[in-house]
């Protein structure tokens, strides 16, 4: 979820590595209490570089990004908790079968 406080005025979007860096792709709304907001999906583990783009054709960066780079601020979504990585099973499950005496 993106969200930006009520001081951006008109038109806003998210842009960035998940979306190709299109403009139109994820336009955010004004709700109620003035803030802009969008909810974009994104591949768990991946990182992402995004940066928003204003009216008249103005970018800006998140104020609150922890991270940044030469392409904005930088977004790294976590690996869910619930799952297990296939490969860490893959090979635990191989290594105690190739322990065992034959």
């Amino acid at each position: 979820m993106f969200t930006l406080n009520g001081e951006v005025t008109g038109p806003v979007s998210v842009v960035g590595d998940f979306n190709g860096w299109d403009p139109y792709a994820h336009p955010m709304k004004r709700q109620e209490d003035g803030r802009y907001s969008v909810s974009v999906s994104v591949p768990e583990g991946e990182t992402f570089a995004f940066r928003y783009l204003g009216e008249g054709g103005r970018w800006f960066d998140d104020p609150h990004a922890a991270e940044f780079d030469e392409r904005g601020a930088i977004v790294r979504v976590p690996l869910s908790k619930r799952r297990k990585p296939v490969a860490a099973t893959t090979t635990r499950r191989t290594a105690v079968r190739e322990s065992q005496p034959a």
